[in-house]
């Protein structure tokens, strides 16, 4: 049958098609047609052309033509030479497979990459290039360097060259420096990671190794407690699971007497080529010099991979470096550029032309005479300071100073900021995406509730179990020891005397525990001791069972917490093997059962059961446990099962249905004669299985319901809401089960109690996907639950109208998504809501979202510290982003947006009162102010008091905690528009007309001291305007007034007129704005400022 094979890359879906069709009707439902997907209330027609193109590929069907490329068409075609030159430069060695000699890296045949982690975006000799790239890839610089350099023409010079190169130089400086100090940072945590030390097997014995220098074909050993044959791994770097999976040695090199044997066979490794897909993995191993040659087969079963956590191993290394599938599944580090530098980016363009008109004004005043091409390219760099180059350098050192206000939190601590570009971003997030296990979830399981039908037990009632299983175990010892049912079930005599009696509660919780005791795939695990001589003894040789050194390790969670609890009451798991298990009673005695099989826990089945054989009594039970969705149809009728599940749920407690079944020495033959030959069966060997499974399945014999709660993370709850209220929409993207994604999305009030849920079906083809779409259409108002297959499917087809719809919903919850259709759920809201998204995480299956995301928070958290690295922003705790967003997020973006536009002003203001200057002097292009005048009013003058403005707030933090609405104002961009920037631009014009013509007017006898009138009544003005800290500045100008003597006149500026003139233009310029904003303020207060007062 005809299948498309997806493979995941860098976060887009390539699907290759074995063999090319179109949509084929015998494959799909031939109705689609009369089914269109109604996306608008209207609904909308589907044309048979719509279902053959993708929305992506209908928008990149526009022309292409002049207008284009104006618009924005040339960077798109400076961007594809770019990224085509980058790819000439570092094309990809194509990746093979492998044949990899044991012990042997000589042997190796290609060279593999070094085992190194390079978390850097620069070299030594990419540093100065690239930074110098990022920074005049923005029109604002670019544009300083084209002014500065035309001052090398004598022609077009206007003032001295160091008025226009230093600020440039001091801004690529501080760029500079900052961008060498992160580099330097992410350099040390790099060396830090690579020199992890490793014990390596060699010929001569164990010796330590760097991570760096390890080779494909070394043997590595990893230590922690030895297990026979087999060890667990925990992948959750990977894909999120926190729990242990077995790994199974190779069959062969078991038999070898030691270790080192494994250098004196000659065997090899061949592995299939390095591929992104985490679950899946080909090979052989050979060993060459027995007779005959020993060929194993190698699957993921006998893998361990990298940032994994195992018990004591000797491995051969198959995969180094970049080849390794934590590093295929993440994506590269990219330069991130906030919203509000990109809006900056965008008035620096509206300003350049007004700049370039207000020249051709001048000119055309002039009357185009003589070299006016020239004159207009002088004025042009006249009235440069429109735009002014300390933009920049406030925006940087503000944001450096919002880095370290965020650091310095008390009410956050250990919050670092590892990307000081973009804290704005925080105050404009629409989107968060979360990851569950460990972000939003402890996964520490604790049991919580245990119901029999008549009734039920809760944690505050779980002594009355303990002292019902005391009871029962102590009537069994008390029986005489010949008897034959010592150790067997105290309630036998119950069963044997008519299957009619009820049982009583009693024997019910006995059978109940016990059941939960037995039916689980739990190995407990002892530490190794120190004996008394210091050498280390094997625990479990001297059946050393004590409570204090033993730990549980399972396939999953809630099976630990189960095994837990039934320790807690009485029933303790000591020991377990491939083939036996015991459990210890309150009294001490030990009860042995042989394990005859055993049912993995699948997604398909969702349960898994269990066949042992009493020691003691020979009887047969076969238990199994399991979702109640599965479970239902399986057990006797009862009337409680179902309603007693949905009161669970809605508590956020994960349900489990536990049943049991006896079966005689007959049944169990014939069940395993049937089972052995549906195993050995070639075709269609695991429907045979599950037939021959599902036989035993019936009527089985309901025992109890158990409810596990995940433990969540501090104050989630509260956090969750105080995110929903401020606007924000949360989705939750899950390596986890759909039942598991679910508990914790109404557990931790993602969804709320009133809400919906709608489970979206598992789809494989476009049909199913179309029908099940116009099914969650009809719903409104729910939360949307889908697994990473389904998303797949979707995407492939209405990629568009998928995320319209998902859009709307109040909360989405992705689960069963691999680490690379995170980032590729965080590149499709970019794309299609243009809204910014903020992703947050803690293991390493999350760094590619957290890449991907405009914002990315890492928590350093069990799970290690990968995400925290490679995130823009590192919290130890959920609940911190609250504050993180609300109040520091609101005051960056806020502070930011006056700053931009108030350096600005100061600009404006200045080419104001240039333009005026020139018009009066008959157009000419002449500096009003030369030098130094210039350079100080950028810098030393002004700098103080606007830089100023990052210490003001609008709203104090606890107000804007409390009051979450006030952050949806935020994500408008209201605070920094074309509105406000016209406002300001107005202020400009109305305060630079009035200092100039002031100037003229009242100084018309004393014209020659017109420039220092001018510049003192301009910084006045500006020092008025922020009216913060004004004492320092003006002690600063007052100061420097005293030499400067070429631009003022001392005796001049220390008579009184000189002082009352300059006040009185100074307060023309400045109280009608004041009046104006106190009007506004009272007439038209802004909302938060109704909040504090």
């Amino acid at each position: 049958r005809e299948k498309d094979i997806t493979f995941p890359v860098s976060g887009r879906l390539c699907v290759t098609i074995l063999r090319p069709h179109r949509y084929s009707l015998e494959d799909e439902p031939s109705n689609l047609d009369e089914m269109p997907l109604m996306m608008s209330e209207e609904g909308f027609e589907n044309d048979e052309s719509d279902y053959q193109t993708l929305p992506r590929a209908r928008v990149n069907q526009r022309q292409r033509g002049l207008g284009w490329f104006l618009l924005g068409g040339w960077k798109v075609l400076c961007g594809s030479c770019c990224d085509c030159l980058a790819h000439i430069c570092r094309r990809k060695k194509e990746l093979k497979a492998r044949t990899v000699w044991l012990g042997c890296p000589e042997k190796c045949e290609e060279k593999y990459p070094k085992n190194g982690i390079k978390n850097q975006k620069y070299n030594i000799f990419t540093f100065v290039p690239g930074v110098l790239y990022q920074q005049f890839k923005f029109f604002l610089n670019l544009y300083f360097l084209v002014v500065a350099c035309s001052q090398f023409v004598p022609s077009l010079k206007i003032g001295y060259l160091y008025t226009y190169w230093a600020p440039l130089a001091f801004v690529l400086a501080v760029t500079m420096v900052r961008e060498a100090v992160d580099e330097v940072r992410r350099y040390q945590r790099d060396k830090e990671m690579n020199s992890q030390l490793y014990s390596k097997l060699t010929v001569r014995g164990k010796i330590q190794v760097k991570s760096s220098d390890i080779q494909v074909g070394d043997l590595i050993i990893v230590e922690k407690g030895s297990v026979l044959g087999a060890c667990f791994i925990r992948t959750d770097q990977l894909d999120g699971e926190t729990d242990w999976k077995l790994k199974v040695a190779v069959g062969c090199t078991q038999r070898l007497p030691a270790v080192g044997d494994l250098f004196s066979i000659s065997a090899y490794v061949y592995a299939q080529k390095p591929q992104l897909d985490i679950h899946s993995f080909e090979g052989n191993f050979t060993r060459e010099d027995a007779d005959p040659q020993i060929h194993e087969s190698l699957s993921i079963e006998n893998t361990l991979w990298a940032s994994t956590v195992v018990a004591q191993v000797i491995g051969v290394v198959i995969y180094t470096g970049k080849e390794t599938r934590s590093v295929l599944n993440t994506s590269y580090a990219k330069n991130k550029v906030g919203l509000l530098d990109l809006e900056l980016n965008r008035l620096t363009k509206a300003l350049f032309l007004a700049q370039v008109v207000l020249s051709i004004v001048m000119v055309a005043l002039q009357g185009f005479v003589g070299p006016w091409f020239r004159n207009l390219f002088r004025f042009v760099v006249l009235f440069s300071y429109i735009i002014p180059i300390s933009l920049r350098v406030n925006l940087d050192m503000g944001k450096s100073a919002y880095g370290w206000m965020i650091m310095k939190d008390e009410n956050i601590p250990g919050t670092v900021v590892r990307t000081s570009t973009i804290p704005e971003e925080l105050g404009r997030l629409v989107y968060l995406l979360t990851d569950k296990t460990g972000t939003l979830t402890q996964n520490e399981m604790i049991f919580k509730r245990l119901h029999l039908g008549t009734v039920s037990y809760g944690t505050d009632t779980m002594d009355e179990i303990q002292s019902h299983i005391f009871q029962s175990y102590a009537q069994v010892t008390s029986q005489p020891s010949s008897s034959s049912t010592s150790g067997a079930t105290p309630s036998r005599k119950t069963q044997t005397s008519g299957p009619k009696v009820r049982k009583s509660v009693s024997s019910r919780i006995h059978e109940a525990v016990k059941a939960i005791a037995l039916c689980h795939n739990v190995t407990p695990v002892y530490e190794s001791h120190t004996g008394v001589n210091g050498e280390t003894e094997s625990a479990e040789a001297d059946q050393d069972f004590s409570d204090d050194n033993r730990t549980y390790q399972a396939s999953s969670p809630d099976e630990v917490a189960l095994v837990r609890w039934t320790e807690s009451v009485g029933l303790t798991l000591v020991n377990r093997d491939l083939t036996s298990l015991q459990l210890k009673t309150p009294s001490g005695q030990i009860l042995s059962f042989y394990i005859l099989q055993i049912f993995p826990f699948t997604s398909e089945s969702k349960r898994m059961g269990i066949i042992v054989r009493e020691e003691s009594t020979g009887d047969i039970t076969f238990y199994m446990k399991g979702a109640d969705v599965a479970m239902a149809s399986i057990v006797q009728y009862n009337d409680w099962l179902e309603e007693e599940c949905g009161n669970m749920a809605r508590e956020g407690l994960r349900t489990l249905v536990v049943a049991k079944k006896s079966l005689s020495e007959e049944q169990y033959q014939d069940f395993e004669n049937r089972y052995n030959q549906a195993k050995l069966s070639i075709h269609d060997r695991t429907l045979k299985v599950a037939a021959v499974v599902e036989s035993l399945e019936r009527e089985m014999e309901l025992l109890c319901l158990t409810g596990v709660e995940d433990q969540l993370q501090a104050d989630v709850r509260p956090t969750l809401e105080l995110l929903r209220n401020a606007g924000i929409k949360i989705w939750m993207l899950t390596g986890d089960k759909l039942e598991t994604a679910t508990c914790i999305a109404k557990s931790s009030h993602l969804v709320s109690r009133n809400q919906d849920i709608h489970v979206f079906r598992p789809v494989s083809n476009r049909g199913e996907a179309h029908l099940e779409l116009n099914a969650f259409r009809r719903k409104h108002d729910c939360a949307l639950v889908i697994s990473g297959d389904s998303l797949e499917v979707c995407l492939r087809y209405y990629e568009h109208e998928f995320v319209e719809l998902a859009c709307q919903c109040p909360a989405v919850v992705c689960c069963r998504c691999s680490p690379t259709q995170k980032a590729q759920i965080v590149k499709l809201l970019q794309q299609h809501t243009a809204n910014r998204t903020c992703a947050i995480g803690d293991g390493g299956n999350d760094v590619s979202m957290i890449q991907a995301a405009h914002c990315g928070i890492g928590i350093e958290g069990k799970e290690g510290k990968q995400a925290s690295l490679a995130a823009d922003f590192s919290i130890t705790q959920f609940k911190h982003i609250g504050r993180l967003l609300m109040v520091h997020g609101r005051n960056s973006y806020k502070r930011s947006a006056a700053l931009g536009q108030f350096v600005m002003h100061r600009g404006m203001i200045i080419s104001t009162m240039q333009a005026v200057f020139s018009s009066v002097f008959f157009f000419a292009s002449v500096p009003l102010y030369q030098g130094f005048l210039m350079v100080g009013y950028a810098t030393i003058y002004t700098m103080f008091p606007v830089f100023s403005l990052v210490l003001d707030q609008d709203v104090k933090p606890e107000m804007a905690l409390l009051y979450p609405e006030l952050y949806k104002d935020l994500t408008k961009g209201r605070s920094l528009s074309f509105k406000t920037f016209l406002i300001w631009v107005l202020i400009s014009v109305y305060q630079g007309g009035i200092l100039m013509y002031g100037a003229l007017v009242l100084f018309e006898s004393e014209f020659v001291h017109v420039v220092a009138i001018s510049f003192t009544a301009l910084v006045l003005t500006e020092l008025l305007m922020v009216a913060l800290t004004i004492r320092t500045c003006l002690g600063c100008y007052l100061a420097s007034l005293a030499f400067l003597n070429e631009y003022f006149d001392l005796s001049f500026i220390t008579t009184w007129p000189f002082l009352w003139k300059v006040s009185a233009i100074t307060l023309v310029s400045c109280l009608p704005l004041y009046i104006i904003k106190y009007l506004k303020r009272k007439f038209s207060p802004p909302s938060y400022s109704k909040l504090s007062s």
